[in-house]
């Protein structure tokens, strides 16, 4: 195995680490448009459970690809968006959007 390969497995795996399992790229997906309360989340990701979706963005929050802003009113308001590091994760989307499309496509046929 090459020192490129190797270094290569490591980048893929610390990608996957931040942005992989079955609910943080639907969460991310959702926060393209723009912020999100954490209700809205819920309803556009019914499956998840709240105690996951929790961990999920609190993960995010961790690693800095998500910003969750507590708003005072009442009732308490929080809502999450991508952080500017965040952001550069949009070509990625992108990618794997098309990818998608292209797959179902081909598996029409």
């Amino acid at each position: 195995m090459t020192a490129d390969h190797t270094e290569g497995t490591r980048f893929v795996q610390t990608t996957l680490k931040i942005i992989g399992g079955k609910w943080k790229l639907l969460i991310l997906w959702h926060l393209k448009d723009g912020k999100k309360r954490f209700s809205e989340l819920k309803r556009l990701i019914p499956e998840v459970t709240e105690k996951m979706l929790i961990q999920q963005l609190r993960e995010l929050e961790r690693d800095e690809i998500v910003d969750r802003n507590v708003q005072s009113d009442v009732p308490l308001r929080v809502e999450y968006s991508f952080t500017a590091y965040g952001e550069s994760l949009m070509p990625v989307f992108n990618l794997l959007c098309e990818w998608g499309q292209k797959h179902v496509k081909r598996m029409e046929h």
